[in-house]
């Protein structure tokens, strides 16, 4: 299989030549449900196995994955120009390729509307790239520090154990939190998952603690439909 690698004499798939860069899947809901449920494991541990019957090989796979899909199969749901000719069981339909468990490996979830030609013909320059760098490498730098001789560099290779301690929010974070646990369900999966992305988001801002702000800019990030 291409993604994950395969053949008589193991040989590593997309996945693995992707090891510390980028995946990017683009069109991901049309790809084949079961190739998309091989990213669950490298998703989950960092690393591919591929068994066969006289050997098994494992294979690095520490990836950040970017994937676009649509928002239905005509791709005009919630558009304002054009309308969607897409039967609620047709989009239901295309939305369960991508399965629960695996969806809640994805951090991110932002939806991107159409934009309109004269908006970004007219639109004002927004934050430079230059800008947006500078604010990630000073993240990062933080997260160095923060765990300089633990091996972790940054905050998703946290340790399980150590994600309550170091990403703990303050107690209006936490409230928040607690009520959003209850209302969507959230697995233990998705709730260790947001608050690595809230303390992701603290370290964006410059902030040393985890706020309610950066708790609820998380879970708009994993709620969002």
């Amino acid at each position: 299989m291409a993604l994950v690698g395969g053949g008589a004499i193991p040989r590593p798939g997309e996945i693995s030549l992707a090891h510390n860069g980028v995946l990017f899947l683009d069109e991901m809901l049309e790809f084949d449900r079961r190739v998309l449920e091989v990213l669950r494991q490298p998703l989950e541990e960092g690393r591919v196995t591929i068994a066969r019957a006289a050997r098994t090989a494992v294979f690095p796979a520490r990836f950040v994955l970017v994937a676009a899909m649509n928002p239905c199969p005509c791709g005009f749901l919630g558009d304002e120009r054009r309308p969607c000719r897409c039967t609620p069981a047709q989009i239901a339909k295309y939305r369960g390729r991508l399965s629960g468990p695996l969806r809640d490996r994805i951090d991110l979830i932002v939806n991107v509307p159409a934009v309109p030609v004269h908006a970004i013909a007219d639109a004002e320059p927004g934050e430079s790239t230059a800008a947006v760098r500078r604010r990630v490498a000073a993240a990062r730098d933080a997260q160095q520090r923060r765990y300089d001789g633990c091996g972790t560099r940054t905050n998703a290779d946290l340790r399980v154990a150590a994600v309550g301690a170091v990403c703990a929010p303050d107690a209006a974070g936490r409230t928040l939190l607690r009520r959003a646990i209850e209302r969507f369900g959230l697995s233990a999966r998705g709730y260790d998952r947001v608050l690595r992305v809230a303390r992701t988001v603290a370290d964006l801002s410059g902030s040393d603690g985890v706020c309610a702000e950066h708790v609820a800019e998380a879970l708009q990030y994993r709620l969002v439909e």
